[in-house]
């Protein structure tokens, strides 16, 4: 089995109560549905591996990063995202060098890596994320997070197919990170009406 946490880490050793309190400052809506090869907890889904092979009895956790390929995989998905962002006519104009969407694109790359269990090289190089603080200059309004949520949702689909995991994996895969891509892009907007 796999466990996917809703932060995308693995389990880190925290207790059950910091995990719920962490757990608790999202949307209980971030649970993928259930069926008969899927169970739910409120902190992580677990999957059974398809294929040939029985699967281990033991339970493996990889991080979203790892079981996605790692820093490959974002690298590729914020690529095909800012080729669509480079080709948006509500998108491109908050950016502040729209010749150059590199350093914008390799921000993007290692803060992802790092939020789904990547190293934190992110953080490191430009310190704690504040989103939201980081943002506050640029008129996000509701047609600006819905251009954005639409490239992210575009690159996505055409990235999560190449990660080394089988069908059932990438549709939790993207779940996951569709939930969380709509929950930040819905944070970003700073502009009503």
């Amino acid at each position: 089995m796999i466990d996917i946490p809703q932060n995308g880490q693995p389990d880190n050793g925290q207790t059950e109560s910091n995990r719920a309190s962490d757990d608790n400052r999202g949307s209980d809506d971030n649970r993928a549905s259930s069926d008969s090869r899927t169970s739910n907890s409120p902190l992580t889904t677990r999957v059974e591996f398809t294929g040939t092979a029985e699967p281990d009895s033991d339970q493996h956790r990889v991080s979203v990063f790892t079981a996605v390929g790692g820093q490959v995989f974002f690298d590729r998905l914020v690529e095909r995202f800012y080729a669509l962002v480079a080709a948006d006519e509500v998108l491109l104009p908050l950016y502040p060098d729209q010749v150059n969407l590199g350093p914008a694109r390799e921000r993007l790359a290692l803060f992802l890596a790092q939020y789904w269990g990547g190293p934190g090289t992110y953080s490191e190089m430009r310190g704690h994320p504040r989103l939201r603080g980081r943002h506050v200059p640029f008129a996000i309004g509701q047609a600006e997070r819905d251009h954005w949520m639409a490239a992210m949702t575009v690159a996505l689909a055409e990235t999560v197919p190449e990660c080394p995991l089988d069908a059932e994996l990438q549709a939790v895969i993207t779940q996951r990170m569709t939930e969380h891509f709509n929950t930040a892009a819905d944070h970003m907007v700073n502009q009503t009406g």
